[in-house]
């Protein structure tokens, strides 16, 4: 987490995704949770974005799956923002948000995303 004051949370890349990532111009350095008063923000480079109330957040809890993929990948308003298998975070959101995926307009139930420290940041969350 960053000590700015208003909390932000890393996207967690493995090795030697972190390499892959920057190959298509998404850097690990613009990939990240960031809360405010009343608002989460979520980016991973030009590949996602997303910004809701802190409102809409149903629950925030571990992921205990290890996906294989990395990236951005979704379907039916459930989507994966991964750098890594690793860190999971788990966020409900109701009613259904507004996500961005490479510039396309996009449901947003349910966000999983890595992050380097997951429960740093489920406490920020839910707290």
């Amino acid at each position: 987490m960053t000590s700015s004051r208003t909390p932000r949370f890393s996207i967690r890349f493995d090795p030697w995704y972190r390499c892959m990532s920057r190959v298509v111009l998404v850097s690990p350095d613009d990939s990240y949770l960031e809360l405010e008063a009343a608002a989460v923000r979520v980016r991973m480079g030009w590949a996602f974005r997303a910004s809701f109330p802190r409102k809409a957040i149903v629950s925030a809890a571990p992921f205990e799956r290890r996906p294989l993929s990395r990236g951005v990948h979704g379907l039916s308003g459930r989507w994966l923002v991964n750098g890594s298998g690793e860190g999971i975070l788990r966020i409900a959101l109701s009613p259904a948000q507004r996500g961005w995926v490479m510039g396309f307009p996009v449901s947003l139930k349910e966000l999983l995303i890595s992050l380097d420290e997951p429960a740093e940041a489920m406490r920020a969350l839910t707290g």
